[in-house]
């Protein structure tokens, strides 16, 4: 029963309530989902962006791979995972982006883990990191904020939108912006950095950005973590043309 504005008494059929709720998105059970400490852990060793086997997550999270099995099977059915089959293994990876962006903003949220010892490792994913496909940490915001500076992107309702000058600069980086607007993906938007609380560059073009520093030697990935590794050649170069210097240990 609900009490109505004029104070009667109505069902909630007559409300129209228990319509309404069988519509909306069942927040309870994705709560659920991601509530279990194990779920939320394969989540976060995802963010990385590679695909894993079940053997592979099970020993991230210190469980047995038949218990590893039925949580994987969770995660798939609500969608926070996507799984392809290559041989004898199957490989399980975030679904989508959009799931990556979910454990970021949660990232954001959760208390910090109290250190025991040296935290160097910790200090070099807050220095720079993927955050799925995407650079996070303080190379990520420091990026993201230069290139808004600079007028190379502007926000625009709750978006990044190139500008002219945008357009010019990317092209010669060796990307083409043209091409990524075309895809089906969000071409640029803000995400909010769990370490520095500010926002990196995310969507299509944070992907090619991250990617083409890749492939221009001025990043190295980190084999099984998100920590990247600022090369030499990387340092002189975010430093000439952005005006970045990150100490990384």
């Amino acid at each position: 029963m609900i009490l109505s504005l004029s104070g009667s008494l109505v069902t909630q059929q007559q409300y129209g309530y228990h319509q309404t709720m069988d519509n909306e998105p069942d927040l309870s059970r994705l709560a659920r989902t991601i509530g279990d400490p194990t779920r939320i852990q394969m989540l976060a060793l995802l963010m990385e962006g590679r695909a894993l086997t079940a053997k592979e997550l099970a020993y991230g999270t210190d469980i047995k791979p038949a218990t590893a099995t039925s949580h994987l099977k969770q995660l798939v059915e609500d969608r926070l995972l996507g799984m392809t089959s290559q041989g004898r293994h199957k490989y399980f990876r975030l679904a989508s982006p959009e799931v990556a962006r979910l454990i970021e903003s949660l990232m954001v949220f959760a208390p910090k883990r109290k250190r025991v010892g040296p935290a160097t490792g910790n200090d070099a994913i807050c220095t720079a990191r993927f955050c799925y496909d995407h650079l996070a940490g303080k190379l990520g915001t420091r990026l993201t904020e230069t290139l808004v500076t600079r007028g190379l992107l502007n926000a625009d309702d709750g978006l990044f939108a190139l500008s002219p000058s945008g357009e010019t600069w990317f092209k010669q980086f060796g990307i083409d912006t043209d091409e990524l607007q075309k895809s089906r993906r969000q071409f640029a938007y803000p995400c909010l950095d769990w370490s520095e609380r500010r926002d990196h560059l995310a969507g299509a073009l944070g992907a090619t950005l991250a990617k083409r520093m890749i492939e221009l030697g001025w990043l190295t990935r980190s084999k099984h973590s998100r920590v990247v590794a600022i090369t030499a050649e990387g340092r002189s170069a975010l430093t000439a043309q952005f005006g970045i210097t990150l100490d990384q240990t």
